[in-house]
């Protein structure tokens, strides 16, 4: 006789169905959940190891405020290495940088404490940036002397004023703010790793033509008995827009008493000779120059025309070596030393002197 399966008639089968088949979502939603938190974890825990390890060998890049290791390893250096009560500062590119010597300042005018704030690769409106940046910070400055090439007030509109966040960086460099945080909100995996592949090569000088090293001013020194290709071409036309930058800081300066001297740095006689033979371009740049700092009496120095240094001093078409940068730091403080005697009629090079330090 066949015997025919009884089901309940109030469904509770079918509804303990219904649960078993909702409860398989739920499962495999908390399981993906569990695992993409214990993939984030275990990832943020292998970079904090990577970091940690990177930083024992001497091999952790600087958090990267700007995503370029010149000027990030400089604020770097900034926070390690404070300097007390300057009153000089130095603002520009890698030429302002690289081309001071602030031990030979300091012994040619005691009165002086320099500090270079000049960062690599800044076009003009770049480095007023963090000329302004410094200039809120350290209120001990009353002088500030700006070294440029033509290149650098040749492309202002194509980059981006602010170099860094200075509400992150100064916590970083005044505050001693602690930096693990920060390689947290710049987090940049691919250039940490191409950069920690240098960073301690570069810290110990041994890459020649790109070291990361600084004497106790913040200056940048190139130590090389070699020569490279002129490197850098044709410029681009002036823009107005640097101009325009360097003028707002010249205003500034006025206002609170402080002075400014603008340098336009040696070049290499062949790259004027290739790209500027009949000497237009550097004309015009004198003539910027000038009308920028023609309202508030600033001082230009054409250290291109008035400092004379033979072609085996650059190791480029704008870079002196440091054996040529001291010379012309010599040079640069017997500039200061003039404009602090008092005005004098302005020529192709200068404007109205004032006193300085």
């Amino acid at each position: 006789m066949a015997h025919t399966a009884e089901f309940p008639r109030d469904g509770s089968a079918t509804e303990s169905g219904k649960a078993n088949a909702a409860s398989v979502p739920g499962q495999v939603r908390s399981r993906y959940l569990l695992s993409l938190f214990a993939g984030l974890f275990g990832a943020l825990t292998l970079f904090c190891l990577a970091l940690l390890g990177l930083d024992r060998t001497g091999n952790l890049p600087p958090p990267a405020f700007s995503n370029n290791l010149c000027v990030d390893e400089k604020l770097s250096f900034m926070r390690d290495n404070p300097i007390q009560s300057p009153n000089l500062l130095v603002i520009g590119s890698s030429v302002a940088w690289r081309h001071v010597d602030g031990n030979v300042l300091a012994q040619a005018l005691p009165e002086v404490r320099p500090m270079n704030g000049a960062f690599c690769g800044l076009f003009a409106n770049q480095a007023t940036y963090v000329g302004h940046w410094l200039l809120d910070r350290e209120p001990s400055i009353r002088s500030v002397v700006m070294i440029a090439d033509p290149q650098d007030f040749a492309g202002c509109w194509k980059v981006p004023t602010a170099v860094f966040n200075r509400e992150h960086v100064d916590p970083y460099v005044y505050q001693d703010a602690s930096r693990w945080n920060y390689y947290m909100r710049y987090f940049s995996p691919k250039s940490l790793a191409r950069n920690a592949l240098t960073v301690k090569a570069q810290r110990a000088g041994k890459i020649e033509w790109d070291p990361l090293v600084f004497n106790r001013f913040g200056d940048g020194p190139l130590e090389t008995s070699n020569t490279r290709e002129l490197m850098y071409g044709r410029p681009d036309p002036l823009d107005r827009n640097c101009f325009e930058a360097l003028r707002e800081m010249s205003e500034r300066l006025e206002r609170e008493g402080r002075q400014l001297m603008v340098v336009s740095t040696p070049l290499h006689p062949q790259w004027k000779e290739k790209y500027d033979p009949d000497g237009t371009f550097l004309a015009d740049f004198d003539k910027h120059i000038l009308d920028s700092l023609s309202a508030t009496g600033g001082t230009y120095w054409n250290a291109d025309k008035d400092w004379s240094t033979p072609a085996s001093s650059f190791v480029d078409a704008v870079h002196l070596r440091w054996s040529a940068a001291q010379q012309f730091s010599a040079a640069l403080a017997e500039q200061m030393r003039r404009a602090a005697t008092g005005p004098v009629p302005p020529t192709a090079s200068n404007t109205e002197k004032k006193p300085w330090g």
